[in-house]
């Protein structure tokens, strides 16, 4: 049997709490947990914590919420924990003075498989670049992000009509599983590890941000509707509508049309209780849409109180008008 490891766990949303999870009901011991600081949030303004420290809160783990990674104090108290390994999943980058501590060294969890993907959105770019597979990865942290030497993977297929949710649940039980071996392996001392290669066509997994997650109606039906579902449930792709007030939409969920046309990329075609909004090639059909301030809600229920004037239209907020943001 495996010796029982000392682990300092880093993470911060809830895809760490389900690898958190997994180590704390393992063998090995968690000794302590690092995650950000308590934020406002809302317009109450009310206090939000992250999904791993109200985990930790909840079972009892000894919780650290620095602001600065290389204070003194915050590494003195670490150095305390007297960690054999740390795990880190979806956390920031971590200094030298902490990922080097442990006497077993740091290792992240990655939702990709490296060297591809690389970066803080890796589950919401593969689906809107289309790929046809994915998986996670462990590796050995250095001093860039994410380059570090691999130690395992796990491959998934990616279904064709495949949301960022339904896959991020999906890796978040992998990650688990792949985390945990990879601890047992570090405690074995069996251990390998592979150095990530320059490749010629690496694809990047920048954060998502107000610029990339609008909806450019001038690119294909299918590139539109991997762009929807790749930022489904969250963030949700945005789609400005021009009509006789400009506003900004989102657009939860969508459906590709194969329909020949020579219309305007934007332009809507309103029958049999549908939106269909033409795209450089086919169209869309926007299934659930919502509006500023308003709940999300199935385009029948849209139609029924929401009037579309003759010249309406969609399309892309960069360069077009000034406009409310959601």
């Amino acid at each position: 049997m495996n010796k029982s490891l000392k682990i300092v766990f880093f993470g911060t949303p809830e895809f760490a709490t389900g690898v958190l999870q997994a180590l704390q009901e393992s063998p090995h011991e968690i000794v302590a947990v690092v995650t950000v600081p308590d934020k406002p949030a809302g317009r109450g303004r009310k206090i939000n914590e992250s999904d791993v420290k109200k985990y930790a809160v909840t079972h009892g783990l000894p919780v650290l919420q620095p602001h600065n990674l290389k204070a003194a104090d915050f590494l003195k108290e670490l150095a305390s924990f007297k960690a054999d390994v740390q795990v880190v999943v979806a956390f920031r980058m971590l200094p030298k003075a902490v990922w080097k501590m442990p006497p077993m060294g740091t290792f992240n969890l990655h939702a990709s498989l490296l060297p591809q993907y690389r970066g803080a959105a890796p589950i919401n770019w593969v689906i809107i670049n289309q790929e046809k597979q994915t998986g996670v990865s462990t590796f050995f942290i250095d001093e860039k992000i994410d380059t570090g030497a691999i130690i395992a993977t796990r491959e998934t297929l990616i279904a064709p009509l495949e949301n960022a949710g339904t896959l991020y649940n999906r890796l978040m039980n992998m990650g688990a599983q792949l985390t945990l071996k990879t601890v047992d392996a570090i405690a074995a001392g069996t251990v390998t590890t592979t150095i990530q290669k320059n490749h010629p066509h690496l694809k990047e997994a920048p954060k998502l941000t107000n610029e990339n997650t609008f909806i450019d109606f001038n690119k294909p039906a299918v590139t539109v509707d991997a762009l929807i579902r790749g930022l489904y449930p969250y963030p949700v792709a945005k789609a400005v509508l021009f009509n006789e007030k400009n506003i900004d939409v989102k657009i939860h969920k969508s459906k590709v049309v194969e329909k020949s046309h020579k219309m305007t990329p934007g332009s809507l075609v309103l029958e049999n209780n549908q939106i269909l909004v033409a795209c450089a090639e086919d169209m869309i059909e926007i299934q659930e849409i919502q509006l500023p301030n308003k709940k999300r809600m199935n385009v029948k229920d849209l139609l029924n109180g929401y009037t579309f004037a003759r010249e309406a239209r969609f399309g892309k907020a960069l360069g077009e008008t000034a406009l409310k943001r959601l």
